[in-house]
């Protein structure tokens, strides 16, 4: 999915051969085989991530100009650059952006031949499936909300590829139990609803890390209320901008209830028990923030309805198309 909208918000005109590859790995094999002269470059990948590419590319004095798209944290800008990149372009890629991008680095002539064709063939060899332009369309909010994270935390959020599955309630609760076994949680929960589209975002704090994300806040709960004050808080911020990410892709624009703690101190199993009724067949999607240099991290969920699926599918459908 990102590498099939930035194919289609590239130049009609620009003169170039594309090569593709899913991961940092596949992307160095195919420069050390001279196939790249410049490379827009995602941040968030399997394998090899960006940062991982870049720092591989100058251990290895691989030649290539680089245009990283992905993450939008200062403090990811700020090191992308310095291991080499030439600029940064916020996903999902605008075509004006990126042209006056090239043209800026000189990478792009406008009054070279067109090969509009060649872009063509390469974009209908591209079929990207429901949970492919999902996840890509997640991994862009996810991004967006851990900038808004990293200002208010003053720290450098690291993301994973997030996770999408459709699951009954009961393997639910299996992968749920087996990811937090003894783990004592708190949770936080916020519906949203909006053209045909609706679900729960299930937000879990690790009981063992919360002192530390309230030193991290400056704050000093005195007790299980305050603590839980500050969970909401932070619940509203990532499940809010998650969320806005989401809506503003797949134009829809989302009504979210207020966020309310489903428990406190509780094993998963007693928060899916409290709340099983809630959750039947659901097609979830899992984002796990880390913080750097932290022992912190959060697990958030989003889980959509069963009717959700197919309205969420249309969407896609116009997005991809």
């Amino acid at each position: 999915m990102a590498r099939k909208q930035l194919i289609r918000a590239l130049p009609a005109e620009w003169p170039v051969t594309i090569s593709q590859a899913t991961n940092g790995q596949e992307a160095l094999a195919a420069l050390r085989q001279g196939l790249g002269q410049v490379m827009l470059l995602d941040l968030t990948m399997p394998v090899l991530d960006g940062y991982e590419t870049l720092a591989a590319m100058r251990a290895e004095g691989l030649a290539c100009k680089v245009v990283v798209s992905g993450d939008v944290q200062d403090e990811a800008v700020r090191r992308v650059k310095e291991l080499g990149a030439l600029a940064f372009i916020k996903k999902p890629a605008d075509p004006e952006t990126l042209r006056s991008t090239l043209l800026e680095l000189g990478l792009f002539d406008p009054k070279a031949t067109p090969t509009a064709v060649a872009q063509a063939a390469v974009l209908d060899e591209l079929k990207v499936n429901f949970r492919d332009a999902l996840r890509e369309v997640t991994n862009v909010a996810m991004g967006r909300a851990a900038a808004l994270l990293a200002k208010v935390l003053g720290v450098f959020v690291q993301l994973p590829v997030p996770q999408v599955n459709i699951f009954e309630v009961s393997e639910l609760h299996m992968t749920l139990t087996d990811a937090m076994r003894g783990e004592r949680l708190s949770a936080v929960c916020q519906g949203f609803i909006g053209d045909g589209i609706a679900g729960e975002a299930l937000l879990l704090f690790h009981d063992s890390e919360v002192a530390d994300m309230a030193k991290l806040l400056g704050w000093q709960p005195k007790d299980d209320t305050q603590t839980s004050e500050m969970l909401l808080d932070l619940a509203s911020i990532l499940t809010g901008a998650c969320l806005a990410g989401i809506a503003e892709q797949i134009d829809v624009r989302f009504s979210q209830g207020h966020p309310q703690l489903l428990g406190q101190h509780s094993s998963i199993e007693r928060l899916i028990h409290l709340n099983q009724r809630r959750w039947r067949k659901t097609l979830a999607i899992e984002v796990s923030y880390s913080l750097e240099a932290h022992s912190i991290h959060f697990d958030l969920l989003l889980l959509f309805t069963e009717d959700s699926i197919k309205r969420l599918t249309n969407k896609l459908n116009y997005l991809m198309n």
